[in-house]
């Protein structure tokens, strides 16, 4: 089906318009037709940057001291900031179908996006891809909140007793305690039915994530003022050997590659803009402003981070003690990491439990652990309804982020491994082969060139930043 010419259309895009409408995926609701989207420029740039800036703005200075003040700086300012950018502007057009501007279909989801371009097996591979995705995104995320609590913990330690007694204030590490009670919550949290019930918390996250990221910029650039001088080299972090420093080099991109890309979730957002303009031109402009304001801001931190360290830049910039004072403003900003992280792991696991749940009720219809639903009642709360197979399946999913958080509390490898594993397939061959379908480039021409060319850099990215990160996981955990 999806392999067909990319010239033919007709009765092609008719079965291809009809699996849409058959309910596969969400917007084949036909009374979703009559949702009234307000969305502007505006809304969304402002959807745009709080879904990208997150915890990895904070491994980003140690990424830049990784690899220089030329590499780093490079990469960030320039090299993926253009590969997110191509990402977005493709992705942008997949929205309507067959047409960019006035198609009469709308792709509302990536996964939708990928079986009406490019068909049913490679939607399957996609799907696969996007739960892998969003699974390690939680994994990231019980590391970095058990990182940010034992931050608090030390820091009053040190207040306490003073910054000469460090060896008593790092003794004790309660890292997966806290990894553990972070998943306790998310048991929890993940029992809100779906995404149209948690806006409270969705906001409530992004803005801690803006406060925790303000704070490690101005951290940094005080400790720049206070040093009077710029640390760091043009080669970055001396290691013990060519081969150490290379796959550290490797880890950082994986690191960069986290931080940029939103393409799982730009189709959602060009689903509230409303029209005229078209949605794609509106969800281009929205794009460049964006990705502007991100790379002036991850500039800034990783850039400032790096210069007031140097070579004792930590892997996160509000950990390892980099700053001591004002110790109540490192304080609130690790405990703003760990309330955004609360609503965070959310926004990125929400997507994966409908999916699953839809699915097991299509092929167990008539199975009462699938179906059944209980009705209790707590003391001074309302009557709740419990969906057994809900309960289930979404606790056994955050104990196994909690699980493997545990057995891996690796910050900047995990971050690295995630980036990487998914910014190939995810930001890159996906769009690049729905752009070539769509606009039915023809192999070998100049165009069809450069995207392949694109798409095997980037994939090369991916498989360094992967073997970086992965070889630095098993380094850590048998060494």
């Amino acid at each position: 089906m999806g392999g067909g010419d990319g010239g033919a259309h007709g009765e092609e895009d008719d079965d291809r318009s009809t699996l849409i409408a058959e309910g596969l995926s969400s917007s084949g609701d036909a009374a979703e037709e009559s949702i009234e989207r307000t969305g502007s420029l505006t809304t969304a740039v402002a959807h745009i940057i709080t879904g990208v800036i997150g915890a990895g703005v904070l491994s980003l200075p140690w990424s830049v001291a990784q690899l220089g003040w030329i590499a780093g700086p490079m990469l960030l300012a320039v090299v993926f900031p253009a590969v997110t950018f191509v990402s977005a502007f493709m992705m942008s057009d997949c929205y309507r179908y067959p047409d960019p501007e006035v198609g009469h279909l709308r792709i509302r989801s990536y996964s939708e996006a990928v079986r009406l371009h490019l068909g049913e097996k490679r939607e399957k591979v996609c799907r696969v891809l996007i739960v892998i995705n969003l699974w390690f995104n939680g994994v990231a995320y019980h590391i970095t909140t058990a990182t940010s609590i034992r931050e608090i913990e030390k820091l009053i330690c040190y207040h306490r007793q003073g910054h000469e007694v460090s060896n008593s204030c790092n003794n004790q590490d309660n890292s997966s305690y806290y990894t553990i009670m972070f998943g306790a919550v998310q048991v929890m949290l993940s029992q809100i039915p779906d995404m149209h019930n948690m806006g409270w918390l969705s906001i409530f996250a992004t803005i801690m994530s803006f406060s925790y990221a303000t704070i490690g910029f101005a951290l940094g650039f005080a400790q720049v003022l206070e040093n009077n001088s710029i640390k760091g080299s043009i080669t970055g972090i001396p290691a013990a050997n060519l081969t150490e420093k290379v796959l550290l080099a490797f880890e950082a991109l994986g690191d960069i590659a986290f931080a940029y890309p939103y393409s799982l979730i730009l189709l959602n957002i060009q689903d509230t803009l409303k029209s005229p303009p078209s949605e794609n031109q509106t969800m281009k402009k929205a794009s460049t402003v964006a990705i502007l304001v991100t790379t002036f801001f991850y500039l800034c931190c990783s850039c400032f981070g790096y210069a007031a360290f140097g070579d004792a830049t930590p892997g996160n910039l509000l950990s390892g003690s980099a700053f001591y004072e004002p110790f109540w403003l490192v304080s609130f900003a690790n405990a703003c990491v760990v309330l955004h992280l609360l609503g965070g792991y959310q926004i990125f696991s929400q997507p994966v439990f409908p999916m699953v749940e839809k699915w097991a009720t299509r092929k167990y219809p008539n199975n009462m652990f699938v179906t059944k639903q209980l009705s209790m009642k707590l003391p001074m709360l309302p009557r709740l309804q419990v969906h057994v197979f809900r309960l289930c399946f979404r606790t056994a999913y955050v104990l196994s982020t909690t699980c493997c958080a545990v057995l891996f509390p690796y910050f900047n490898q995990v971050l690295g491994l995630m980036g990487a594993f998914s910014f190939w397939p995810i930001a890159i061959y996906f769009p690049v082969e729905m752009f070539l379908k769509q606009r039915k480039i023809r192999a070998l021409t100049p165009s069809w060139i450069v995207f392949r060319v694109l798409s095997f850099l980037c994939l090369l990215v991916s498989v360094f930043g992967f073997v970086g990160s992965l070889e630095r996981i098993c380094n850590a955990k048998f060494s």
